[in-house]
């Protein structure tokens, strides 16, 4: 396929014949999601351990009182740079400061929390493991919300339409006219038109996949993984590379704000296919939502992380297995496989047929899930700073319930 001359293109008035989606009505998207993060917490909560301990005669592990022969911290071996290990068993019998190695092998000294392991927060917690991973997303989603405000304050005096318009243009012309062009072989107005002409009911069960397989499906996977993963340690390698992606993302939303395909004036060809469709999500209103992020594409971040995360644990470009980690059968190798490989796929197609993302966007997300998982452990540096702030709340941080309810129901995938 030949360089084009231009990217603009008549303007043509779009024949939309395809029926539209269905409509959700605005709670159902929060519900479906606050549905999945509940039953997570539901099915990973500690069953043998009672929030209210005098209302049981039998006690368990994590009951025993600091100073006896075996504590809640013996659990797990201590790693001062782990974040889910718990401190050493004498230093919390004796309520003793931790030793948190941060950079440069420079050590600090944070408070003890086991002494207020106890408490009726510390016990919720340590019921309900989970609650701290919702935590977690709950400050990332803060944080996206921020970024258009930024944005906007940082491109006031330019007017941050104009700019993230020009910007978008730009990753045309880089796309199609420069140098780079052959990285990029299918226009993605070529995409949307393909399912324009002839595929109109397609496009629409892609608006719609658009709309809710993106924070319903993440989340999702956050849990489920959660409950299934070999180990905590496991999981949270994937968990710090999805929240360091994010970050990288978010500083580009505020200092590189990019229009999306759908956006840009219509000589350039493209049709909101979403909002033609009645398919926008409620997670795309607001005035806190960032319209103007579409480099790089964090659907198709998300997919890749967890399309990798699959492709790994089917097991096949492994010799060995993970400790606490269940032999597969060949059929559910070949199923994480195809499914760590087609999941990233059909976001792709969808963020492109949908004209919400340029293939680039793409291209920006998986290098950000490359380099963040390379640099994932850099979230240790705010180990210090999370001690502090369960000892200004008087909890202890709860010992991680990844993978006991999948194992104890003897799991096999």
């Amino acid at each position: 396929m030949g360089k084009p001359d231009t990217i603009t293109y008549p303007i043509e008035d779009p024949v939309w014949n395809s029926k539209p989606a269905w409509v959700l009505p605005g709670w159902a998207e929060p519900l479906m999601v606050a549905s999945i993060l509940f039953g997570a917490m539901y099915m990973t909560r500690r069953r043998d351990y009672s929030i209210f301990r005098k209302s049981r005669n039998r006690k368990t592990i994590l009951d025993d009182e600091p100073g006896s022969d075996v504590s809640s911290d013996s659990l797990l071996h201590y790693d001062s740079e782990n974040e889910d290990d718990a401190q050493d068993p004498i230093a919390a019998s004796k309520h003793l400061p931790k030793q948190r190695k941060c950079c440069f092998g420079f050590v600090v000294q944070t408070p003890n929390t086991s002494r207020f392991k106890n408490n009726i927060h510390s016990r919720i917690l340590q019921k309900f493991p989970f609650l701290i991973e919702m935590f977690y997303w709950i400050i990332n989603y803060a944080f996206y919300r921020m970024t258009a405000i930024t944005s906007q304050r940082i491109f006031a005096k330019t007017g941050i339409w104009n700019v993230a318009q020009a910007h978008g243009i730009k990753v045309l012309e880089v796309e199609h006219l420069s140098w780079m062009s052959f990285l990029f072989p299918v226009q993605e107005r070529q995409v949307q038109q393909w399912f324009m002409h002839g595929h109109q009911e397609a496009l629409t069960f892609l608006n719609k996949a658009y709309a809710l397989i993106h924070i319903p499906g993440t989340v999702g996977f956050i849990c489920w993984y959660y409950y299934i993963a070999p180990s905590h340690p496991t999981f949270a390698v994937a968990r710090r590379t999805m929240t360091l992606t994010n970050f990288l993302a978010f500083m580009t939303f505020i200092f590189y704000p990019c229009m999306p395909p759908r956006l840009l004036p219509k000589e350039y060809g493209f049709l909101d296919t979403v909002r033609h469709d009645d398919a926008e999500s409620v997670w795309m209103s607001g005035k806190y939502v960032n319209s103007l992020a579409a480099m790089p594409s964090m659907h198709f971040g998300y997919a890749f992380c967890i399309g990798m995360t699959l492709a790994y644990h089917s097991g096949l470009f492994r010799r060995t297995l993970e400790r606490g980690e269940m032999r597969k059968g060949a059929f559910w190798k070949l199923f994480y496989l195809v499914v760590g490989i087609g999941y990233p796929i059909f976001i792709l197609t969808v963020i492109v047929a949908t004209a919400n993302h340029y293939i680039m966007d793409a291209l920006l997300a998986a290098c950000y899930v490359f380099i963040a998982y390379a640099c994932n452990k850099i979230f240790y540096v705010f180990l210090p700073l999370e001690d502090w702030f369960l000892w200004l709340l008087r909890a202890e941080k709860p010992i991680p319930s990844t993978g006991e309810r999948f194992r104890e129901y003897g799991g096999r995938i």
